[in-house]
């Protein structure tokens, strides 16, 4: 058996492997190779399958395996708070880890001889056919990451037919976002507690030809986001520039769709006011679809559908919101039931495979939303990486698909999954 001193000495070189890794570089970790790591710490996601040296990082989007390949090239490329606004969950990132971990509660149960030589991937939402289920979810200030932001985004969307979300904190105009991806796309509102904000913006994106909108429902409060919040000194920039915090309307300067608009009064995008009533409201304005977004509980599921919500989209803001330890997959199956049917069910918050993607599908789940992949494909290689993560997605989820059975969408069924 190995000697104490041995296995320390092990531990040593271990650590100081890790401490070279491009993704700890601007972490304030030189001091790591002492006795573990630094307190507050974020590990790749996931570390065991992340390159974990600088010279093994991917050179061109065509090199990438699966899409973790992108994530420390985008963090090599990325200024640290930028990154860590991406990567950021909140407190113990409790909500971050089990998004992940949820997926492997439930298993899938192939089933055998079926002719699946041919899948067939596309699917309708709200009416409007798409290639694949996969939506690209609203991820704000996409410039970053890129100088092309939303529009690099967009342009990658057509590429392989996705449906795209645009968050009202994006960095481009809605009217440039849907040029570039060359179709109406959805809005993600932040409604705030002001309604004149969201009147206007609800009337632009209108005009813009928007088809839906997406009202966030899960900013009702602060959020202490850490790993911003400890990579933030690290950046050497200055960023007064860009982030002027002396006040809200000041703060939003840079953000698109806030140009024009009175904040006067409110000193965050929060929406605490929110009530049922608001969709009421908003409904008499606009014949935009109209969903709710961040729904977790069944009770709220069934509301939804009986105060006549066009969709709801299963999300937890990629555990940007709350702390709630509960993954999105997990709170799935119970919504489904609750709606039986009667509006889409979207869902977000964790996905990075295809099996993912066809357990929340087989669940019973219209389609996927994805943030944090594409991200990490923009800031690595701008349009290209974006196109490459949806490729990898796309060949994943067929992929899956054949192993389960299933030559098309219709045929992924509640049978097809059980919880392990």
């Amino acid at each position: 058996m190995p000697s104490f001193a041995d296995q320390a000495a092990s531990r040593r070189r271990f650590l100081q492997f890790l401490a070279a890794s491009p993704l700890f570089a601007a972490g304030g970790l030189d001091a790591f190779a002492g006795e573990g790591p630094t307190p507050g710490t974020k590990l790749p996601d996931p570390l065991m399958w992340a390159p974990m040296r600088a010279d093994q990082l991917i050179k061109s989007p065509k090199d990438a395996i699966n899409v973790f390949d992108f994530e420390p090239v985008c963090r090599q490329n990325v200024p640290p708070a930028h990154f860590g606004y991406m990567a950021s969950g909140i407190d113990d990132e409790v909500t971050l880890r089990a998004n992940r971990e949820g997926f492997s509660k439930f298993q899938l149960r192939p089933r055998r001889l079926v002719d699946v030589s041919k899948v067939d991937m596309s699917t309708e939402i709200l009416g409007v056919k798409y290639s694949s289920p996969i939506v690209l979810a609203p991820v704000g200030g996409q410039r970053s990451f890129h100088d092309e932001g939303e529009v690099a985004s967009a342009r990658a969307a057509k590429v392989g037919d996705h449906l795209q979300i645009l968050s009202t904190a994006t960095s481009l105009g809605v009217e440039d976002v849907t040029a570039g991806r060359g179709a109406p796309i959805w809005y993600q509102l932040y409604a705030t507690n002001k309604w004149e904000v969201a009147e206007a913006m609800i009337k632009r994106v209108d005009k813009a030809g928007a088809l839906a909108v997406a009202v966030t429902v899960d900013r009702s409060g602060g959020r202490n986001q850490e790993t911003l919040f400890r990579l933030r000194p690290s950046d050497t920039r200055d960023c007064n520039g860009c982030h002027d915090r002396s006040s809200l309307q000041a703060s939003m300067k840079t953000r698109a769709m806030y140009q024009g608009i009175d904040l006067t009064g409110l000193t965050n995008t929060q929406s605490s006011a929110m009530t049922w009533d608001f969709f009421k409201r908003m409904r008499d304005m606009t014949k935009m679809k109209i969903l709710a977004k961040g729904i977790l509980a069944w009770e709220d599921a069934k509301i939804a559908a009986d105060v006549g919500l066009d969709g709801i989209i299963v999300s937890n803001h990629g555990a940007r919101s709350e702390d709630s330890g509960r993954s999105t997959i997990d709170a799935l199956p119970e919504i489904v039931e609750a709606v039986n049917g009667r509006i889409p069910i979207l869902v977000d918050s964790g996905f990075r495979r295809g099996s993912d993607v066809v357990k929340a599908l087989c669940m019973g789940a219209t389609a996927v939303c994805v943030g944090r992949p594409y991200i990490w494909g923009l800031g690595a290689f701008g349009q290209p990486g974006v196109e490459r993560v949806l490729e990898l997605l796309r060949v994943e989820t067929y992929a899956m698909m054949q192993q389960v059975g299933a030559p098309s969408i219709k045929a992924l069924t509640p049978a097809m999954v059980r919880r392990a």
